[in-house]
């Protein structure tokens, strides 16, 4: 029996401006908040085994970095982007973070093998979403 290969983590660390706000958000996408790692400061949104996207009050934020925060909703500071495991889930993700209060983005990638859309978070982070065929990706 050979040991469990590792698998490494992503922490995705945002600033946000109300972070009960931002948690119902990110809830009302499918996602839970993992309370072991949340306080009044933080909250951890697991999106899989391997993606947690850290939500940071912006003083909270402030004290792992020298530099200025972005104000995410004028300057983009990082695209997030998530896979999907079709264009129809694409599509679900980017509708349940409208209905939540987000804002979609108007572009639109379709190159039939690869689909994407995006959608801006309730602090104007960007979050794409892509689905790529799979056999497009087999040699």
């Amino acid at each position: 029996m050979t040991a469990p290969t590792y698998q490494q983590m992503i922490f995705v660390n945002l600033p946000v401006n109300d972070l009960d706000a931002s948690k119902k958000f990110f809830t009302e996408l499918g996602y839970s908040i993992n309370p072991q790692f949340s306080n009044e400061n933080a909250a951890s949104v697991v999106i899989s085994d391997t993606i947690v996207a850290m939500l940071l009050t912006k003083p909270f934020y402030a004290t792992f970095t020298d530099k200025e925060i972005a104000d995410a909703a004028k300057t983009s500071e990082v695209l997030v982007c998530l896979s999907a495991e079709s264009r129809e889930k694409v599509d679900e993700l980017v509708e349940k973070a409208v209905a939540a209060g987000g804002t979609a983005s108007p572009r639109v990638q379709d190159m039939g093998f690869m689909y994407g859309r995006g959608f801006d978070d309730l602090d104007g982070h960007t979050w794409e979403v892509v689905w790529m065929d799979p056999s497009a990706i087999e040699g």
